[in-house]
């Protein structure tokens, strides 16, 4: 079992996420917020991307708030379908094993907390988040405590 694995276990309270479309769901997401490579299949150019395509999708306020260190403001699924547009939504659904409406309803609930916690000190790294390890205790740490 690798490291994602046992966080993702750890998340759900149950180490064997498999089945979890959730939990599958997250792990695609860490991949695309990590992955600072735009284009291919799924790629958005990591969290600056993803950023990036909420700005550009006039959401600018919502995301921003993610960034910084006050209230997160809510997001629906159809933002979430016109920020990420149908290949990476499609991309990240067929990852978890969801329709990509499913998926983007998931990810209205995921993101916020998970970008929040990925920019502890309200400002996107640009040397990047570190080691994986380091990502999946902020991750971990934020839904955790969210039980």
């Amino acid at each position: 079992m690798g490291l994602l694995d046992a966080a993702l276990g750890m998340l759900g309270g149950n180490a064997d996420q498999g089945n979890d479309p959730k939990a599958m769901l997250i792990q695609a997401a860490l991949g695309m917020l990590t992955n600072n490579q735009s284009g291919g299949s799924g790629g958005t150019g990591g969290l600056t991307g993803l950023i990036s395509a909420f700005q550009n999708s006039g959401m600018s306020d919502i995301v921003n708030s993610w960034v910084g260190t006050g209230h997160n403001l809510p997001i629906s699924a159809e933002q979430i379908q016109s920020a990420l547009g149908n290949g990476q939504l499609a991309h990240l659904a067929a990852s978890a094993g969801l329709s990509q409406d499913g998926a983007a309803g998931h990810l209205a609930e995921i993101l916020p907390g998970l970008v929040d916690k990925l920019t502890p000190h309200g400002e996107v790294s640009e040397s990047g988040f570190g080691d994986l390890g380091s990502i999946l205790q902020q991750v971990s740490g934020a839904f955790l405590n969210k039980n």
